[in-house]
Protein backbone atom coordinates (compact mmCIF):
# COMPACT_ATOMS: atom_id res chain seq x y z
CA UNK A 1 0.00 0.00 0.00
CA UNK A 2 1.41 3.36 -1.05
CA UNK A 3 1.13 6.16 1.46
CA UNK A 4 0.55 9.75 0.37
CA UNK A 5 3.63 11.97 0.81
CA UNK A 6 3.64 14.09 3.93
CA UNK A 7 3.07 17.83 3.42
CA UNK A 8 6.44 19.58 3.62
CA UNK A 9 7.17 22.68 5.71
CA UNK A 10 10.33 24.75 6.08
CA UNK A 11 11.03 26.37 9.46
CA UNK A 12 13.84 28.91 9.78
CA UNK A 13 15.62 29.48 13.07
CA UNK A 14 14.78 25.95 14.22
CA UNK A 15 17.74 25.49 16.56
CA UNK A 16 15.89 26.63 19.70
CA UNK A 17 12.75 28.14 21.19
CA UNK A 18 9.70 28.52 18.96
CA UNK A 19 11.43 27.06 15.91
CA UNK A 20 12.61 23.89 17.61
CA UNK A 21 9.35 23.23 19.44
CA UNK A 22 7.30 23.90 16.32
CA UNK A 23 9.44 21.50 14.31
CA UNK A 24 8.77 18.73 16.83
CA UNK A 25 5.07 19.59 17.01
CA UNK A 26 4.55 19.59 13.25
CA UNK A 27 6.37 16.26 12.84
CA UNK A 28 3.96 14.84 15.41
CA UNK A 29 1.07 16.29 13.37
CA UNK A 30 2.19 14.45 10.25
CA UNK A 31 4.30 17.05 8.43
CA UNK A 32 7.69 16.56 6.89
CA UNK A 33 9.78 19.34 8.41
CA UNK A 34 12.90 20.96 7.00
CA UNK A 35 14.35 22.48 10.19
CA UNK A 36 16.67 25.26 9.08
CA UNK A 37 19.55 26.31 11.34
CA UNK A 38 22.91 27.97 10.87
CA UNK A 39 24.70 24.87 12.20
CA UNK A 40 23.90 21.43 10.80
CA UNK A 41 23.86 19.77 14.22
CA UNK A 42 21.08 22.17 15.33
CA UNK A 43 18.60 21.20 12.59
CA UNK A 44 18.33 18.93 9.56
CA UNK A 45 19.04 21.71 7.04
CA UNK A 46 21.82 24.29 7.08
CA UNK A 47 20.26 27.69 6.51
CA UNK A 48 21.53 31.18 7.29
CA UNK A 49 18.87 33.69 6.27
CA UNK A 50 21.49 36.45 5.95
CA UNK A 51 23.53 34.49 3.37
CA UNK A 52 22.12 34.43 -0.20
CA UNK A 53 24.25 31.40 -1.09
CA UNK A 54 22.96 29.47 1.92
CA UNK A 55 19.35 30.31 1.10
CA UNK A 56 19.75 29.34 -2.56
CA UNK A 57 21.38 26.04 -1.62
CA UNK A 58 18.59 25.28 0.85
CA UNK A 59 15.94 26.06 -1.76
CA UNK A 60 17.63 23.79 -4.32
CA UNK A 61 17.84 20.94 -1.82
CA UNK A 62 14.20 21.26 -0.75
CA UNK A 63 13.06 21.43 -4.39
CA UNK A 64 14.92 18.19 -5.12
CA UNK A 65 13.20 16.53 -2.16
CA UNK A 66 9.59 17.70 -2.66
CA UNK A 67 9.46 17.68 -6.45
CA UNK A 68 6.20 18.80 -8.04
CA UNK A 69 4.38 18.59 -4.70
CA UNK A 70 6.01 21.83 -3.60
CA UNK A 71 5.87 23.24 -0.09
CA UNK A 72 2.81 23.23 2.16
CA UNK A 73 4.24 25.93 4.35
CA UNK A 74 7.04 28.29 5.28
CA UNK A 75 7.48 29.36 8.90
CA UNK A 76 9.79 32.39 9.11
CA UNK A 77 11.03 32.18 12.68
CA UNK A 78 14.71 33.20 12.52
CA UNK A 79 15.31 36.37 14.49
CA UNK A 80 17.52 38.31 16.87
CA UNK A 81 16.91 41.06 19.42
CA UNK A 82 19.29 44.02 19.67
CA UNK A 83 18.39 46.14 22.74
CA UNK A 84 19.62 49.59 23.69
CA UNK A 85 18.67 53.27 23.55
CA UNK A 86 18.62 54.34 19.91
CA UNK A 87 20.88 57.34 20.56
CA UNK A 88 23.85 55.06 21.26
CA UNK A 89 22.96 51.95 19.27
CA UNK A 90 25.79 51.17 16.81
CA UNK A 91 24.53 51.45 13.25
CA UNK A 92 26.10 48.07 12.46
CA UNK A 93 23.93 46.50 15.19
CA UNK A 94 20.84 48.25 13.85
CA UNK A 95 21.60 46.98 10.34
CA UNK A 96 22.10 43.44 11.67
CA UNK A 97 18.72 43.65 13.41
CA UNK A 98 17.04 44.34 10.06
CA UNK A 99 19.21 41.96 8.05
CA UNK A 100 18.06 39.01 10.15
CA UNK A 101 14.50 40.01 11.07
CA UNK A 102 13.37 41.64 7.82
CA UNK A 103 15.69 41.29 4.83
CA UNK A 104 16.49 37.68 5.67
CA UNK A 105 12.79 36.86 5.91
CA UNK A 106 12.10 38.29 2.46
CA UNK A 107 15.14 36.52 1.03
CA UNK A 108 13.73 33.17 2.17
CA UNK A 109 10.20 34.01 1.02
CA UNK A 110 11.42 34.90 -2.47
CA UNK A 111 13.44 31.69 -2.70
CA UNK A 112 10.57 29.48 -1.56
CA UNK A 113 7.64 31.08 -3.39
CA UNK A 114 7.89 28.91 -6.53
CA UNK A 115 7.52 25.82 -4.32
CA UNK A 116 4.76 27.45 -2.27
CA UNK A 117 2.84 28.10 -5.49
CA UNK A 118 3.26 24.48 -6.50
CA UNK A 119 1.97 23.27 -3.14
CA UNK A 120 -0.57 26.03 -2.66
CA UNK A 121 1.25 26.55 0.60
CA UNK A 122 1.09 29.12 3.35
CA UNK A 123 3.50 31.61 4.89
CA UNK A 124 3.63 32.10 8.66
CA UNK A 125 5.78 35.01 9.81
CA UNK A 126 6.79 35.05 13.48
CA UNK A 127 6.38 38.62 14.63
CA UNK A 128 5.87 39.82 18.21
CA UNK A 129 3.66 42.12 20.22
CA UNK A 130 6.67 44.42 19.78
CA UNK A 131 5.55 44.68 16.16
CA UNK A 132 2.44 46.52 17.33
CA UNK A 133 3.65 48.24 20.50
CA UNK A 134 7.12 49.80 20.73
CA UNK A 135 8.79 50.31 24.10
CA UNK A 136 11.95 52.15 25.22
CA UNK A 137 15.27 50.29 24.91
CA UNK A 138 13.73 47.90 22.36
CA UNK A 139 13.37 50.39 19.52
CA UNK A 140 15.48 48.51 16.98
CA UNK A 141 13.75 45.20 17.65
CA UNK A 142 10.30 46.80 17.47
CA UNK A 143 11.22 48.62 14.27
CA UNK A 144 12.17 45.32 12.64
CA UNK A 145 8.94 43.65 13.76
CA UNK A 146 6.83 46.62 12.61
CA UNK A 147 8.53 46.23 9.23
CA UNK A 148 7.79 42.50 9.18
CA UNK A 149 4.13 43.23 9.93
CA UNK A 150 3.93 45.71 7.05
CA UNK A 151 5.66 43.29 4.70
CA UNK A 152 3.24 40.55 5.71
CA UNK A 153 0.21 42.78 5.11
CA UNK A 154 1.45 43.53 1.59
CA UNK A 155 2.28 39.89 0.86
CA UNK A 156 -1.12 38.72 2.06
CA UNK A 157 -2.80 40.79 -0.66
CA UNK A 158 -0.16 40.30 -3.35
CA UNK A 159 -0.27 36.49 -3.07
CA UNK A 160 -4.03 36.20 -2.73
CA UNK A 161 -4.59 35.34 -6.46
CA UNK A 162 -2.57 32.14 -5.92
CA UNK A 163 -4.37 31.17 -2.75
CA UNK A 164 -1.24 31.58 -0.63
CA UNK A 165 -2.32 32.61 2.86
CA UNK A 166 -0.02 34.79 4.97
CA UNK A 167 -0.37 34.81 8.76
CA UNK A 168 1.37 36.72 11.53
CA UNK A 169 2.14 35.23 14.93
CA UNK A 170 2.25 37.98 17.58
CA UNK A 171 3.27 36.52 20.95
CA UNK A 172 4.25 38.22 24.16
CA UNK A 173 7.25 36.86 26.10
CA UNK A 174 8.02 33.28 25.05
CA UNK A 175 10.65 30.95 26.47
CA UNK A 176 13.53 31.33 24.05
CA UNK A 177 17.29 31.74 24.07
CA UNK A 178 16.83 35.12 22.42
CA UNK A 179 15.95 36.54 25.86
CA UNK A 180 18.04 34.20 28.03
CA UNK A 181 20.61 36.88 28.89
CA UNK A 182 18.12 39.65 29.51
CA UNK A 183 19.44 40.42 32.98
CA UNK A 184 23.04 40.65 31.73
CA UNK A 185 22.63 43.47 29.23
CA UNK A 186 25.64 45.73 28.88
CA UNK A 187 25.68 49.07 27.14
CA UNK A 188 28.33 51.64 26.35
CA UNK A 189 29.41 54.00 29.18
CA UNK A 190 27.69 56.96 27.51
CA UNK A 191 24.36 55.14 27.44
CA UNK A 192 24.72 54.06 31.06
CA UNK A 193 25.48 57.65 32.05
CA UNK A 194 22.65 59.25 30.06
CA UNK A 195 19.93 56.64 30.67
CA UNK A 196 20.69 55.00 34.06
CA UNK A 197 17.10 54.65 35.29
CA UNK A 198 15.74 53.60 31.90
CA UNK A 199 18.38 50.89 31.43
CA UNK A 200 17.95 49.61 34.99
CA UNK A 201 14.21 49.33 34.43
CA UNK A 202 14.79 47.72 31.04
CA UNK A 203 16.93 45.01 32.64
CA UNK A 204 14.26 44.35 35.25
CA UNK A 205 11.44 44.20 32.70
CA UNK A 206 13.33 41.85 30.40
CA UNK A 207 14.41 39.62 33.28
CA UNK A 208 10.81 39.42 34.51
CA UNK A 209 9.67 38.58 30.99
CA UNK A 210 12.07 35.63 30.97
CA UNK A 211 10.71 34.36 34.30
CA UNK A 212 7.06 34.63 33.24
CA UNK A 213 7.42 33.66 29.57
CA UNK A 214 4.99 31.20 28.04
CA UNK A 215 6.34 27.86 26.81
CA UNK A 216 7.20 27.80 23.12
CA UNK A 217 4.76 24.93 22.63
CA UNK A 218 1.94 27.43 23.18
CA UNK A 219 2.97 29.15 19.94
CA UNK A 220 3.38 25.87 18.06
CA UNK A 221 -0.35 25.15 18.24
CA UNK A 222 -1.23 28.46 16.62
CA UNK A 223 1.39 27.98 13.93
CA UNK A 224 -0.15 24.60 13.15
CA UNK A 225 -3.58 26.24 12.93
CA UNK A 226 -2.23 28.89 10.54
CA UNK A 227 -0.79 26.13 8.33
CA UNK A 228 -3.72 23.73 8.34
CA UNK A 229 -7.01 25.44 9.24
CA UNK A 230 -9.57 25.94 6.47
CA UNK A 231 -9.89 29.58 7.51
CA UNK A 232 -6.65 30.64 9.21
CA UNK A 233 -6.42 34.00 10.94
CA UNK A 234 -4.37 36.84 9.53
CA UNK A 235 -3.02 37.51 13.04
CA UNK A 236 -2.57 35.33 16.11
CA UNK A 237 -2.21 37.38 19.29
CA UNK A 238 -0.76 35.13 22.01
CA UNK A 239 -0.57 35.73 25.75
CA UNK A 240 -2.20 38.11 28.21
CA UNK A 241 0.66 40.57 27.93
CA UNK A 242 0.02 40.91 24.20
CA UNK A 243 -3.66 41.68 24.67
CA UNK A 244 -2.85 44.33 27.31
CA UNK A 245 -0.31 45.96 25.01
CA UNK A 246 -2.85 46.12 22.18
CA UNK A 247 -5.31 47.84 24.51
CA UNK A 248 -2.56 50.26 25.56
CA UNK A 249 -1.96 51.24 21.94
CA UNK A 250 -5.66 52.09 21.52
CA UNK A 251 -5.38 54.90 24.07
CA UNK A 252 -4.64 58.49 23.05
CA UNK A 253 -0.90 58.74 22.43
CA UNK A 254 -0.33 61.29 25.21
CA UNK A 255 -2.04 59.01 27.74
CA UNK A 256 -0.22 55.95 26.44
CA UNK A 257 3.15 57.70 26.79
CA UNK A 258 2.27 58.97 30.27
CA UNK A 259 1.42 55.46 31.46
CA UNK A 260 4.66 54.00 30.11
CA UNK A 261 6.73 56.87 31.51
CA UNK A 262 5.16 56.40 34.96
CA UNK A 263 5.94 52.70 34.81
CA UNK A 264 9.57 53.46 33.98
Amino acid sequence: MTHAPKPAVLITGASSGIGRETAKYLVHQGFRVFAGARKKDEGNLMLDVTDPVSVSAAAAYIASEVGDRGLAGLVNNAGVAVPGPLEFLPIADFERQFEVNVTGQLRVIQAMLPMLRQGRGRIVNISSIAGRSAMPVMGAYSASKFALEAMSDSLRLELRPWGIRVALIEPGPIQSEIWSKAGELEFCPEAEQMYPKLLAMGRKVLARAVRTALPATRVSRDIHHALSARRPKARYLIGGNSHMRVLLEQLPTSLRDWIISRAI
